[in-house]
């Protein structure tokens, strides 16, 4: 079992807590695991992307190379796109369809989702929507996750333990609210698939 994946947003969208909880159900799971993070300006509203790899044989790069991801997931669509040179042919990209507008010059939406249509094998979800219809707006990465579960290649209740693990110290209303964005997610995903 190997899976290459671009964690994808800006900053301050939880991309890399989406990163924490799989690489913890990864451990959970026996997987080796490597990870480089990229961060754009450092800020909220920079570029965030890493490269998280998972295996069950050690893995020598941290690094995906082009053509070589299996998965994207990106918390904003403009980012989907830029990492595409990375899908691997067979690839699938999980994006969020509402935009973080960090840029004056961001492209019409109606040409992002042109392009993000144009994928063979995708899920493109309003995270945000689901986020806040669960009265959570702040989970709308794990609703990311949860859309990007079955295509981990791994046990699914090893991410709800995960978010346990990684969210139990800020209490039991916290874990739950974050439990209740990844399973709508992966519902959607897998009657979107």
């Amino acid at each position: 079992m190997k899976i290459d994946i671009i964690l994808a947003g800006v900053g301050g969208q939880g991309i890399l807590s989406i990163a924490a909880t799989i690489g913890l159900a990864a451990l959970k799971n026996d997987l080796y695991l490597k990870q480089a993070e990229v961060h754009g300006m450092s800020q909220r509203g920079g570029d965030v992307q890493s490269n998280l790899r998972l295996s069950d044989k050690p893995i020598h790069s941290d690094l995906i190379a082009l053509g070589q991801a299996d998965l994207i997931i990106s918390v904003e669509p403009m980012e989907a796109l830029r990492y595409l040179p990375y899908l691997a042919k067979d690839g699938w990209v999980i994006t969020n369809d509402q935009p973080f507008k960090n840029i004056p010059n961001y492209p019409e939406m109606e040409d992002v989702l042109a392009e993000l249509n144009k994928i063979s094998q995708k899920i493109i979800i309003n995270a945000d929507q689901i986020a806040r219809d669960l009265e959570s707006p702040r989970s709308a990465n794990m609703v990311i996750l949860g859309a990007a579960s079955p295509f981990l290649n791994m046990d699914y209740d090893s991410l709800e333990d995960a978010i346990r693990r990684q969210f139990g110290s800020k209490g039991e209303e916290v874990v739950d609210v974050n439990i209740n964005a990844i399973r709508a997610g992966r519902e959607f995903a897998l009657k979107n698939k």
